[in-house]
């Protein structure tokens, strides 16, 4: 009698390296100062963070800079029970689609400092930044977001 297979471990390892475009590159050199921004398509008007260089609905260039609050609600969120290889945050944690004040399309984040359960959809939340000795061009200088008294 042959017991059905659950799982397989593998020793895999996967190397990549993202090379930013012009958009995002901006963003991160922003992100590196403390600062959040987004950029308006000149057509219908939506401010995308992270900047894409490019309105996905109409196609245009957007160049203009539009700088975010560090503010804004939760839109989704997935409490996540599933621990992983290298998990630097403790099971259960909530990863969330924010959307800052002032665009129109939202990010993914943690949100901390607040118990799991009681996170909810329309949360106001604000960034809390890694001390700035550690700021850098990645979005990691920002440690998560947290409710606000808003």
């Amino acid at each position: 009698m042959s017991e059905d297979v659950t799982g397989i471990v593998v020793p895999i390892h996967l190397d990549y390296t993202y090379t930013p475009g012009v958009a995002a590159s901006r963003f991160l050199r922003h992100i590196a100062e403390g600062n959040y921004v987004g950029q308006r398509c000149p057509k219908c008007k939506k401010v995308y963070v992270p900047p894409r260089g490019s309105c996905p609905t109409c196609g245009v260039p957007t160049d203009e800079e539009v700088e975010l609050k560090q503010t804004g609600t939760i839109t989704a969120f997935c409490i996540v029970n599933i621990p992983f290889a290298g998990q630097a945050v403790e099971c259960p944690y909530v990863s969330a689609t924010i959307q800052l004040d002032g665009a129109d399309i939202g990010f993914y984040h943690l949100i901390q400092e607040i118990p799991y359960d009681q996170i909810h959809i329309g949360m106001r939340v604000e960034a809390v930044w890694k001390p700035r000795e550690e700021w850098g061009t990645t979005t990691e200088s920002i440690a998560h977001f947290k409710p606000t008294d808003a």
